[in-house]
């Protein structure tokens, strides 16, 4: 499959179905306690995308308010049959990012991590790859993403509210 074609996912019981028509701006692998919880396993892995380049193909997510550690609500996107989590969308990066769960897409290899983040409550376990960033809490975004990347967060904050890529590390934390 090429890009062109897009990164189509689905729930577990395929009720909902969407497609990235782009690659994300970022990806993140977080090890956050909060992540571990919520996933159910060792890690999130999210890919960071604008709102309005997700097309649902089928169904229709349901919105999940939850509080996260900072005491704010964050909104994960669940499929309302298998209760899958499809994507969430954070107080502080904005409604129009989503954070789109890597494994739900149909080829998640295609989208490795960017970077680890807070590899400091990561479980004891883990092995992380050599090749790929890791950073005990969060990183300045500004350094660590890629030029165009920064670009269409640029773009992207000039219709919201949301902040530079770095006032968006609560967004992980919320």
């Amino acid at each position: 499959m090429t890009e062109d074609a897009g990164y189509p996912g689905r729930c577990a019981c395929g009720e909902v179905r969407y497609r990235m028509t782009s690659a994300p701006m970022f990806v993140h692998a977080c090890h956050c306690t909060e992540c571990q919880r919520l996933s159910g396993s060792a890690f999130a892995l999210n890919a960071l995308i604008e709102a309005d380049r997700i097309e649902t193909l089928a169904g229709e997510p349901e919105s999940v308010p939850v509080t996260g550690t900072s005491g704010k609500l964050q909104t994960i996107h669940r499929c309302p049959c298998c209760k899958v989590a499809l994507w969430s969308t954070y107080p502080s990066a904005g409604p129009k990012v989503r954070f789109v769960r890597v494994g739900t897409l149909d080829e998640p290899g295609r989208i490795p991590p960017d970077v680890h983040i807070f590899t400091s409550t990561m479980l004891p376990w883990m092995v992380l790859p050599e090749d790929v960033p890791s950073v005990p809490e969060f990183y300045s975004a500004k350094a660590m993403w890629p030029a165009e990347a920064q670009e269409r967060w640029r773009r992207l904050k000039e219709g919201q509210t949301a902040g530079s890529p770095n006032e968006a590390k609560a967004a992980w934390r919320s």
